[in-house]
């Protein structure tokens, strides 16, 4: 059976709290050191749609000197909401998580948690390359509200297959809050294997797959073969994923387009396969914007023709050149976004500077110096 890492396990009691978002799932099959919730918060071990159907990976927005702009995440997650997601994933890598203090990660749960209510799911993201750093990550997150968990694949250490099973198991152990497993070799290098999956999926709180692999095969085994929920991760496959059982998506193109997603994915639930596809074809010039800058420049530069002033990005990722900006504005227009007419003049926009560090703790900083 699968076992966490030794002395991690944390002990459960009580009703779970934040609107009862958490997923409540059986603890039979797990052979961890799990104390039982009451029995009123157990629910049955079915796949379903744990987060919701349509998440956007929120851009994490910044004030002109680099810091944290909670009023501004109020109004960014009470739009995306109207746009049509059902729920939010916070302090993922579009957020900028690498380069937020835990101190911000925190804020920014609360402020968004607070903004949504009960109308979206609030994910938190508490991945690291360090299992321990993760685990505070992760009680961190519930305490400050979130419904849901999501963790990477520990990056940059390249741990074996075993060592993700301890990993994952500590940080799934360490609160009462459903996790979402977040599989990206482009960026973490190693996968999580098939098998590896399928003991993970015996954990009674880890309940569904941000996939950003793209390897259908493995997915179409998990789907058949555990209750494992899977999200498509990476939005030019979000209709493939659909065809082998995906449940939703976990989309950064979600920003602006994320009604179209929904309809795509209600047609193609309907039956409407042709209709699904049109739809998708739709969103390609928003997907093709995205590749010119990446999805954290991306989000922040729609956000900001679109409107709505969230900052530039934290370095090392600059803020999107003048041609980027150009040739991200043609694409939007080829996919019918409607942008700010200001924004767009150039009227809205304040001078970009090189990017900033933001306000960060002198222990973090060493002898850097904000770009202001």
């Amino acid at each position: 059976m699968l076992q966490p890492v030794p002395g991690s396990a944390t002990t459960i009691s009580g009703p779970l709290g934040h609107g009862g978002r958490a997923l409540r799932r059986a603890l039979s099959g797990w052979g961890g050191t799990v104390n039982p919730m009451s029995a009123n918060s157990v629910a049955p071990r079915t796949p379903g749609r744990p987060f919701g159907r349509v998440l956007t990976a929120m851009l994490t927005p910044f004030d002109a000197d680099g810091g944290l702009d909670l009023a501004a995440a109020e109004e960014l997650a009470s739009r995306l909401v109207d746009l049509g997601n059902d729920g939010l994933v916070v302090n993922g890598t579009t957020g900028e998580s690498p380069t937020t203090t835990d101190a911000e990660k925190a804020e920014l749960v609360r402020a968004v948690v607070s903004a949504v209510g009960d109308r979206a799911t609030v994910v938190a993201g508490a991945g690291t390359y360090d299992t321990a750093h993760s685990v505070q990550l992760a009680q961190a997150a519930e305490r400050a509200g979130a419904h849901g968990l999501l963790t990477v694949t520990p990056y940059y250490s390249r741990p074996p297959q075993s060592g993700l099973v301890l990993h994952f198991g500590a940080i799934a152990d360490a609160t009462e809050l459903p996790v979402m497993l977040y599989d990206i070799p482009p960026r973490s290098v190693i996968p999580i294997d098939l098998e590896t999956l399928q003991r993970l999926a015996e954990h009674p709180r880890i309940v569904a797959v941000k996939d950003a692999r793209n390897d259908l095969r493995v997915g179409t085994e998990i789907i058949a073969n555990t209750t494992l929920a899977y999200y498509s991760g990476d939005d030019p496959v979000n209709l493939p994923w659909l065809s082998v059982g995906a449940v939703g998506f976990v989309s950064v193109i979600g920003h602006v387009v994320a009604d179209r997603l929904r309809a795509m994915l209600d047609a193609y639930e309907a039956g409407q396969t042709t209709r699904a596809r049109n739809l998708n074809t739709t969103m390609l010039p928003v997907i093709r914007a995205m590749g010119h800058v990446g999805g954290a420049v991306f989000a922040k530069t729609a956000m900001h023709l679109r409107g709505l002033d969230v900052g530039d990005p934290r370095l090392p990722l600059p803020p999107a050149t003048d041609a980027e900006v150009a040739a991200i504005i043609a694409d939007l227009d080829a996919a019918g976004v409607a942008l700010d007419a200001d924004a767009r003049a150039g009227r809205r926009a304040r001078p970009h500077g090189h990017g900033a560090l933001g306000a960060r703790a002198t222990a973090d900083l060493g002898a850097e110096i904000a770009y202001r």
